[in-house]
């Protein structure tokens, strides 16, 4: 198989699994580094053998490089991407695709105008966990699907990340940090959305950093952080999906649970790889766990962009597509605007449903 050079721009915290996943899938070499910083790229480089220490711009005017992995800050995501998709270079980009749904049209108009490729993180649906999950589904082992509930409820990152600022910022929040791993799911799962409503809220207008190093520092919370969306899906499926930083004692909640006509699945946390399937039956008492079929049930960030590599070497569809994550930043948005108009939102795009990982 011929493999697709890779370059990385954005050498953070994030980027060292990348650097250290990207080192062993088959389909790409890892060939150069690049940051603002250009001593933190030329660090990376030296650490895992990288070949070239760019600044931004030299990497995407390198025409040896062909796909572009873009894990720079979410501001950041648009211009990046678009830049790149113009030098005529495939992309992977962390979540969110996009802050705004202008931002996400605009890369995939441009991609579709240079022929070149979009694709997204979260890419945590193509591990072990959801791809059994998909194919118990497929296999009609629960019947037809009903309906899906997911919650994502916790404290809120000020009480343990060391930068929490963000993440009360507008693009931050529980939905846009964490709802891409569970839209990203429900979508591999149910297939494509077809309308949104919800309920938005500020819950506590100011929050007080705990953890260090900025113990102490009042934030102003300027974008809702408890988000109720029902989801319509195009399949006749209703989802909930529950997004909070707003739980000071937890929960007990379920991450992901679906309920289909001949039985429930309850499905692995979606920001994870593996993690444990469980199955009740309709006839059944008690549940009973499902082996995995399928692998990459570690930490396997990079998968997507090997995914992406070996589409472009077979000329097929890759997974992680540029148009199922504007689908999922859409559906986001949408939760927010039906909160604030008072009605449903009906979604302007679509997706396909992603092909199945090969089972073990």
């Amino acid at each position: 198989m011929m493999k697709s050079r890779v370059g990385i721009v954005g050498c953070g915290n994030i980027s060292k699994i990348y650097f250290t996943n990207l080192k062993k899938y088959e389909e790409v070499e890892l060939v150069a580094a690049a940051d603002l910083d250009v001593a933190r790229a030329q660090a990376r480089a030296s650490e895992f053998d990288v070949a070239k220490a760019y600044t931004v711009e030299q990497l995407l005017a390198d025409p040896d490089i062909d796909i572009v992995v873009n894990l720079t800050i979410p501001q950041a995501h648009a211009s990046v991407c678009i830049q790149a998709l113009q030098a005529g270079k495939h992309v992977y980009v962390e979540k969110p695709l996009a802050v705004t749904r202008e931002e996400g049209q605009e890369i995939l108009r441009v991609a579709r105008e240079k022929g070149v490729r979009v694709a997204s993180a979260p890419e945590t649906f193509l591990g072990g966990g959801i791809q059994t999950c998909r194919k118990l589904i497929d296999d009609g082992v629960i019947g037809t699907p009903i309906s899906v509930s997911g919650f994502m409820i916790g404290a809120g990152h000020e009480h343990w990340h060391p930068d929490p600022e963000f993440y009360y910022q507008i693009g931050g929040g529980p939905m846009f940090d964490m709802g891409p791993y569970y839209l990203t799911a429900f979508v591999t799962l149910l297939g494509p959305i077809r309308r949104v409503t919800g309920s938005a809220v500020i819950s506590y207008p100011e929050r007080t950093i705990t953890s260090q190093p900025k113990h102490g520092k009042k934030i102003q919370v300027e974008t809702a952080t408890h988000i109720a969306g029902v989801l319509d899906f195009q399949s006749g499926a209703v989802g909930t999906l529950i997004t909070s930083f707003d739980a000071m004692a937890g929960t007990s909640l379920p991450n992901i649970e679906i309920h289909g006509s001949a039985g429930t699945l309850l499905v692995p946390d979606p920001n994870g790889f593996g993690g444990t399937v469980k199955l009740r039956r309709s006839r059944d008492s008690e549940w009973e766990e499902i082996p995995l079929t399928h692998g990459f049930t570690d930490n396997n960030r990079g998968i997507g962009v090997a995914d992406l590599a070996r589409a472009l070497a077979e000329g097929g569809p890759h997974r992680a597509s540029g148009e199922m994550a504007y689908h999922v930043l859409e559906a986001m948005h949408g939760f927010h605007d039906a909160s604030r108009d008072g009605k449903h939102y009906a979604m302007q795009s679509t997706c396909d449903r992603p092909a199945p990982m090969p089972a073990l």
